[in-house]
């Protein structure tokens, strides 16, 4: 067993923070907490941590009772956003300085510290400080200084929110190899749907202090249980139950929006069973696909996104008329804006 929440609420005066959230991390597992900003997802990291204390219900990690235990007591490593590097140590020292403070022998601390410079592939830095080193290079010591002293849990508050675009997409395929060899229990906090799709395990995603939905990366996109998660994970288009492209295609619904996804948009020249004319706006090529502007008769803008033959195949050009209908949609009894 790994982490175990229960019932767990937080207020700060009168905002809830957190309310009445129920939630099994298992052990070994990368979980993300996925959410918009105050959606409660850093105060309850916080919460499992032992930074900040529940108003109400329990908190169990490994098996055992932690809601009032102590941080030191926890044996939980706990890496921020923006490093929390000591600027006067070196990378060995900042490495050790959890051994140090445990009274490791000297022996011991410095074979963890050369073993961990090898994990985080920092051979031959540990003799620099920090304000030699890069954003990413700075943020893997701090991720070597938090496994040291061989947590039970790790704990990551946007790890990679303060790096640039490229740094974090290759820090997060590090931060996958890196838990698929250390396995520890590790649940990291992002709004980066794509960091949340890319790295975990499972997926919490949340929402105005609550949890929406629980799942893999497959089942939150594919399956999502509420308006909210299918609108914050993954792009979409959110369109009145009486726009014409729902007509005659099975889509009729009880419910004031259907949702649906770009890559469900169908295309083409000439008019189909069930189609509907559409004329082409703006086209965005991103290399590896392109995203179609698309304005219906109805005065509806509609986004579809096509593969690179799919698009060469069709020659798109802005004004052209196509026509358009929909292979997949979804509805939900409710739609909470983000």
């Amino acid at each position: 067993m790994g982490i175990v929440v229960e019932n767990v609420s937080k207020r700060f005066g009168s905002f809830i923070a957190v309310n009445q959230v129920s939630l099994e991390v298992k052990s070994g597992s990368l979980v993300a907490l996925l959410g918009p900003s105050g959606s409660g997802k850093s105060t309850l990291l916080r919460l499992i941590a032992g930074l900040e204390s529940p108003d109400e219900g329990k908190i169990l990690l490994t098996g055992k009772d932690a809601t009032y235990q102590s941080v030191q007591d926890r044996n939980i490593g706990f890496v921020f956003q923006h490093y929390a590097l000591f600027k006067h140590m070196t990378v060995r020292q900042n490495i050790s300085f959890g051994l140090d403070i445990r009274k490791v022998p000297k022996t011991r601390r410095k074979d963890r510290v050369e073993e961990l410079l090898e994990l985080v592939q920092l051979q031959g830095l540990g003799d620099r400080y920090p304000s030699q080193l890069s954003g990413g290079q700075r943020q893997r010591v701090a991720l070597a200084r938090a496994l040291a002293v061989q947590p039970q849990v790790l704990l990551l508050d946007e790890p990679f929110g303060a790096l640039d675009a490229k740094v974090r997409k290759d820090l997060r395929a590090w931060l996958r190899r890196l838990h698929d060899e250390v396995h520890v229990t590790t649940v990291f906090v992002t709004h980066d749907q794509e960091e949340a799709m890319e790295v975990s395990d499972e997926i919490v995603v949340m929402n105005q202090g609550k949890v929406e939905q629980v799942g893999t990366p497959a089942d939150i996109y594919d399956n999502p249980a509420s308006a909210f998660v299918m609108s914050f994970i993954g792009p979409v288009n959110i369109l009145p139950s009486t726009s014409r492209i729902f007509e005659g295609n099975g889509f009729e619904s009880a419910h004031p929006e259907i949702f649906l996804r770009p890559h469900d948009v169908a295309i083409e020249t000439t008019a189909t069973e069930s189609s509907v004319p559409a004329r082409v706006g703006r086209l965005i090529n991103l290399g590896w696909e392109v995203q179609v502007e698309l304005l219906l008769d109805d005065g509806q803008v509609l986004n579809a996104h096509l593969n690179r033959d799919r698009f060469k195949e069709l020659q798109l050009q802005p004004n052209q008329r196509v026509y358009v209908k929909p292979k997949e949609a979804k509805t939900f009894p409710l739609y909470y804006s983000i």
